[in-house]
């Protein structure tokens, strides 16, 4: 049986994405560049851009239309109150399950 991480990374990009959007206001190319160069070499566009339409549903980013140096406008993204509080849950959760998967795969005794 073959691992199909296609499940795990799902919702680990949507606290990813959040991050990033949270640093800056920034657009979906540059999102996905961004998350590339940082290890995450598999996405496409085709996985990024509904993440960010059901994060911005969801009211966790909210986009503008601007102006691009190089063509046409580019919708830009930024996080807003609530997608904040999702962030902050999300790091919360993410660093104690990493601990906890981390503490097991290297071997750690199981309570008895």
């Amino acid at each position: 049986m073959e691992f199909d991480k296609s499940q795990l990374m799902r919702g680990t990009l949507e606290g990813c994405i959040l991050k990033v959007i949270s640093c800056k206001t920034t657009y979906g190319y540059e999102i996905l560049e961004y998350l590339k160069k940082h290890g995450f070499c598999d996405i496409a566009e085709g996985t990024l851009y509904p993440l960010l339409l059901r994060l911005e549903k969801q009211g966790s980013i909210s986009s503008e239309m601007k102006a691009s140096p190089l063509g046409p406008k580019r919708k830009y993204f930024s996080i807003t109150d609530k997608g904040k509080k999702y962030l902050e849950e999300f790091e919360k959760c993410w660093l104690s399950l990493s601990d906890s998967v981390s503490k097991i795969i290297s071997g750690g005794e199981a309570d008895e």
